[in-house]
């Protein structure tokens, strides 16, 4: 390799050669930003691909634990639209993106009840009540080691905990209970109060909410239910 000596001459570049070099750096960079921007797009496309698949898998995981109740298909439908979009009006969609999948698969422990419970036309008896409450725990075991459900686990697991610390499994209270269950638990109760069931009528939006506001600060996390409130006549819409 030559090496460079005092004296030597270094290329002198003009006003048109230093044009002509921008030039093709310029439109080289143009070229660049084209391809990532390409490329970007098809990730985001097939990104938003494999989320919708997640979504009908999960989907159809839900339907067919639930699949003895017609009504539950749009009862877990409404409850993933609503919680959605709840998490979004409190500023926490993206912390948590597969609370949807828990809004879904609340129920999914059920599998591990037996039928003779589940189906039982009356009251439940102290020993199968303790039965049933198991549910959210073998839902939690179900979803907790696949690695895209972590919160939604999580919110399986707590989704009959209680604001002030009545609920079950784990008697848990105030911010012990994950935000995505108390999320759940609003909206869960909303939309069962407004839809008609078997044994009654569904209730007016707004005893449904003076519901929800009675219950502020026992069953229902008071912050969570006062931003739901305003969204009522709009999700129902």
């Amino acid at each position: 390799m030559s090496e460079v000596r005092a004296g030597d001459a270094f290329p002198v570049f003009g006003t048109e050669d230093l044009e002509r070099q921008l030039h093709v750096f310029a439109k080289d960079a143009v070229s660049a930003y084209r391809r990532e921007k390409t490329r970007a797009r098809e990730l985001e496309h097939a990104l938003g691909t494999l989320q919708q698949a997640y979504l009908e898998t999960i989907r159809s995981m839900a339907f067919v634990v639930e699949a003895k109740d017609a009504y539950t298909g749009q009862h877990l439908e409404r409850c993933r639209v609503y919680g959605v979009r709840l998490l979004e009006e409190l500023g926490i969609a993206e912390e948590y993106p597969d609370a949807q999948y828990g809004f879904l698969l609340h129920d999914a422990g059920k599998v591990g009840v037996p039928e003779r419970i589940l189906s039982k036309p009356g009251p439940l008896t102290a020993a199968e009540w303790r039965v049933m409450r198991t549910h959210p725990l073998i839902g939690y075991q179900m979803l907790a080691s696949i690695p895209f459900l972590q919160n939604a686990a999580e919110l399986v697991r707590s989704h009959h905990e209680m604001f002030d610390g009545s609920g079950y499994p784990e008697g848990l209270r105030r911010d012990e209970i994950p935000l995505p269950a108390r999320v759940f638990a609003v909206i869960d109760a909303f939309d069962a109060m407004t839809t008609d069931r078997p044994y009654r009528a569904a209730m007016p939006i707004e005893r449904a909410a003076a519901e929800l506001t009675r219950m502020a600060g026992t069953q229902f996390d008071p912050d969570v239910v006062a931003v739901f409130l305003p969204l009522c006549d709009r999700l129902t819409a």
